[in-house]
């Protein structure tokens, strides 16, 4: 008989995940026997869980809100990617035992915004909300499309500037309040804020959105998520939430557990559906 390996995705809140039917379809798809639950897991308890998991046969995780600053130090060893970021969503253990952590957040937003959704982010001017462990995750990646400017906008004002100084060296990064956001334009506006998650808003000016801009959430919901709808109300060309990039990263995460990369289109139709 084969052996079945255990995977998870950790986080609190977690009933919403829909990567655990992400995961069944790649194995599905790739022909990889393997197993993948999500399991309510907050910070006090995360080491406790981890332990646990790992105990139990565990191979790999993947690390949502609110634990993925809290993951990057957890991990042993860490790739590029995430020591940049300062943030991580999939974690493994190697043969020794030690603990890896990666960020695919960026890599799976970028697949999403250039290749699914067919954007170029060169020269373009573009506006982060938040700046939490989602944010960290997407800015490396943005930087390395050459925008022409990249904002951090974040209620608790020296998050974001933290951020703009981690991340000074990649590319033209400022920081703000949400408050100083008035006569600002952008024609691409992405929630990276826990907001999404009890359907509010960030406080925002009208008049973000340059003509024809658009509006991506990075949380995602089987109805349209508030930050969808205001973008809606702007007047976006396109605004969409982040099952793409939910899938997109998913895929990164397989990739470097089980060394094969699937196909992401099937899957995020089926989602859509």
């Amino acid at each position: 008989m084969s052996r079945i390996d255990h995977y998870a995705i950790f986080g609190h809140p977690i009933g919403h995940s829909k990567s655990p039917l992400i995961h069944r379809l790649f194995a599905e798809q790739t022909g990889q026997s393997i197993v993948y639950t999500a399991q309510d897991v907050g910070p006090d308890c995360f080491d406790t869980a981890l332990r646990v998991f790992r105990a139990g046969g565990g191979m790999g995780l993947n690390c949502t809100v609110p634990l993925k600053e809290l993951a990057f130090r957890t991990a042993d060893r860490l790739t590029e990617r995430a020591e940049l970021s300062g943030a991580v969503n999939t974690l493994w253990w190697d043969e020794g035992g030690r603990l890896h952590g990666d960020n695919t957040d960026g890599v799976g937003l970028l697949r999403d915004l250039t290749v699914n959704l067919g954007l170029t982010l060169s020269g373009r001017r573009i506006l982060v909300l938040g700046a939490g462990g989602a944010a960290r995750g997407i800015l490396g990646p943005l930087l390395a499309q050459r925008p022409a400017v990249l904002v951090v906008a974040n209620r608790t004002v020296s998050r974001a500037r933290e951020l703009a100084r981690r991340f000074a060296d990649l590319g033209p990064l400022r920081a703000c309040g949400f408050t100083e956001l008035a006569g600002q334009r952008f024609d691409l506006i992405l929630n990276a804020t826990a907001a999404g998650l009890e359907n509010q808003l960030p406080p925002l000016p009208a008049g973000l959105l340059l003509p024809g801009g658009v509006c991506y959430d990075l949380m995602y919901g089987d109805q349209p998520t508030a930050f969808v709808r205001w973008g809606i109300g702007q007047g976006a060309g396109l605004s969409v939430d982040g099952l793409g990039m939910l899938v997109e990263q998913a895929a990164e995460a397989f990739l470097r557990w089980r060394g094969v990369r699937p196909d992401t289109g099937p899957v995020i139709a089926r989602l859509r559906a």
